[in-house]
């Protein structure tokens, strides 16, 4: 039994016409590179955490065909809600719907026994914050369609941008407040990420040392240069970063 993280799928079998593919030749056929590494490597015993972007789809209906697209590949599945995940809505709602393979971190925790002892999983979006850029890393690209934003709008963004991150660290503490305190491992899915590449202390890493997380996994970030990103392990927690495009699609194997 292995635990696998592959983030930002950005699935879009629901919405055709916004498949990732328009992004270049790096995303090229992405969902059936997914596809192919994840049977080639992933077993119906295995977990594989996918933190965040799951589909292009505004509609849960939309949203639906590419659960059930996930639903069908081997293994058990948790997810988390990303930025693009527009169509996502309460718990209650998602419960209904979602298809059996597939659970969801909302406000909770969950736990996952494996061979190796009890696993706790729990977890927020988060959101940007001024404390760290991945700026240097990323290989930009203009857009060309990209509104020009006014210095009003820019300020507006960055006031509602703290306020949705300190909504999201409460959320983050929430989950974690919830996982089995006597489990072996202990994991947080973020879609954002909760740290710099530097490492250093940050209101999100302060959480995930407070209730002792072992591991955290995230994506958010693409266009990163390849094999550029230094994270790892600080105070006791292993930051692992799973954007699908930084991986070449291919699942992550984290234990």
């Amino acid at each position: 039994m292995s635990i696998w993280a592959l983030s930002d799928p950005h699935l879009a079998f629901g919405v055709p016409s916004k498949t990732m593919e328009a992004f270049g030749k790096d995303w090229e056929n992405y969902a059936k590179k997914i596809e192919t590494h994840w049977k080639e490597r992933v077993s119906s015993d295995d977990l594989v955490l996918i933190p965040g972007d799951i589909s292009w789809a505004m509609k849960m209906e939309d949203a639906l065909v590419d659960l059930r697209w996930i639903d069908a590949l081997p293994g058990k599945k948790i997810i988390l809600r990303g930025n693009h995940d527009l169509w996502w809505t309460s718990a209650s709602k998602l419960a209904k719907v979602m298809p059996p393979s597939i659970q969801f971190i909302h406000n909770n925790a969950l736990t996952w026994e494996s061979t190796k002892g009890t696993i706790a999983l729990g977890g927020s979006r988060l959101w940007d914050t001024p404390e760290y850029t991945f700026n240097s890393f990323i290989e930009f690209r203009e857009n060309p369609l990209a509104a020009v934003k006014n210095s009003e709008e820019l300020i507006n963004e960055k006031e509602n941008g703290e306020k949705i991150f300190l909504r999201e660290l409460e959320r983050l503490r929430l989950s974690l407040n919830q996982i089995d305190k006597s489990a072996s491992l202990r994991i947080a899915l973020t879609h954002y990420p909760p740290i710099g590449a530097d490492l250093l202390p940050s209101r999100a890493s302060a959480i995930l040392e407070e209730y002792k997380i072992d591991i955290c996994v995230f994506g958010h970030l693409h266009s990163i240069r390849k094999r550029s990103l230094p994270f790892g392990k600080a105070r006791g927690v292993d930051y692992v970063f799973t954007s699908c495009d930084y991986l070449e699609f291919v699942p992550l194997k984290i234990l």
